[in-house]
């Protein structure tokens, strides 16, 4: 079995407080890239999977789908401060790397080979750990307003969909992948669509920087992971769910669902988002605790080109602009989203 390995001088950055992993892990850009040149020289492609850690099936899907497609795969674990407004769950955010890194060490992948001596078994060949002063060297602040050094917002593209909730997400998002391609240099990078309106800044980003690594279309969307029992899109956050608000979850695709099918049937988009909402209002119960409230933040559909709400009623046909149907709902103090890619997914990719 072939297997790429580190010169010893190469060795993980490990320190005492990090667990112990079978993965080389790197806690500085001037180590990862020591070892990224080694992988340049053996002409070896790095596959990049970004991620802000409590590690869930969905981010197993794209480091297979990197283990699949790459030489190398290598996984970041940051939880990234400007993507947080003030009033968000910064100090919450659930933060599990000896976890995460055993569920990490538990994959891999059988690729065929040339070789006679039959497939190769790939398996994760690194993980980025930056401290949050090795990301923002000028320091950072949750407070946008008082934040120095660079940011990158990419106009135009921020503001609709989930930036009309959080309006400094997107601005947050691009800025810390930025850096974090600029360390990888990854030759494939992998998104989930949960995040769809993220991929296609990101996407809109590589275009607009000029980006070689990787370029707009080496930044893979991959379909959206969900649980097989019910159809709930997986994340981080539905570890704050209770039992029963985990239950009342799925309720929000669901209701994308259901707007599917009417727009498919020709209905205006009124009247689709007018069936989304009443599934959801069907199963509000005014007497229920806090954590089984539910409310709907939104339903939407959006141009995948521009991501401008559509007006008025538009039908998908042959060849034309594939349409984004989101949404947004709260289960209890846990905000949930989720989308529908209506059209061909693969014309967004390009």
């Amino acid at each position: 079995m072939l297997q790429f390995r580190l010169r010893p001088s190469f060795r993980t950055m490990a320190t005492t407080a990090l667990p112990p992993s079978s993965i080389p892990l790197f806690t500085s850009v001037a180590a990862f890239r020591q070892w990224r040149e080694a992988a340049r020289r053996d002409n070896k492609s790095v596959g990049f999977v970004p991620t802000m850690g409590a590690l869930h099936d969905g981010h197993m899907s794209l480091v297979r789908r990197s283990l699949a497609e790459n030489d190398l795969t290598v996984m970041s674990i940051f939880v990234n401060p400007a993507q947080f407004a003030p009033h968000e769950d910064l100090a919450t955010y659930p933060r599990t790397l000896p976890r995460d890194l055993e569920v990490l060490e538990a994959q891999s992948v059988f690729v065929p080979s040339v070789l006679s001596s039959g497939p190769t078994v790939r398996t994760p060949s690194a993980v980025f750990l930056p401290s949050v002063q090795e990301m923002y060297p000028s320091g950072i602040d949750q407070d946008p307003a008082v934040q120095k050094g660079t940011f990158i917002e990419v106009k135009g593209y921020g503001h609709q969909m989930e930036g009309k909730i959080r309006p400094t997400f997107f601005r947050g998002v691009a800025t810390v992948v930025t850096k974090l391609f600029n360390a990888i240099e990854p030759t494939n990078a992998y998104f989930g669509q949960k995040d769809i309106q993220q991929c296609l800044v990101l996407k809109r980003l590589c275009r607009d920087l000029l980006l070689s690594h990787p370029d707009p279309e080496h930044l893979h969307i991959v379909p959206t992971a969900r649980d097989p029992s019910d159809n709930l899109a997986l994340s981080s956050r539905n570890a704050y769910l209770s039992p029963e608000g985990r239950k009342l979850a799925p309720t929000l695709y669901r209701a994308l669902k259901v707007a599917e099918q009417a727009w498919n049937e020709g209905q205006q988009k009124a009247a689709c988002v007018e069936r989304a909402t009443d599934v959801v209002q069907q199963i509000v119960s005014p007497g229920a605790s806090d954590d089984l409230q539910i409310r709907l933040d939104y339903i939407e559909f959006n141009d995948s080109h521009d991501l401008e709400p559509l007006e008025g009623t538009r039908c998908i046909q042959p060849g034309s602009q594939p349409v984004i149907l989101s949404g947004a709902m709260w289960v209890g103090t846990t905000r949930l989203i989720d989308n529908i890619v209506l059209g061909t997914i693969a014309e967004i990719q390009n």
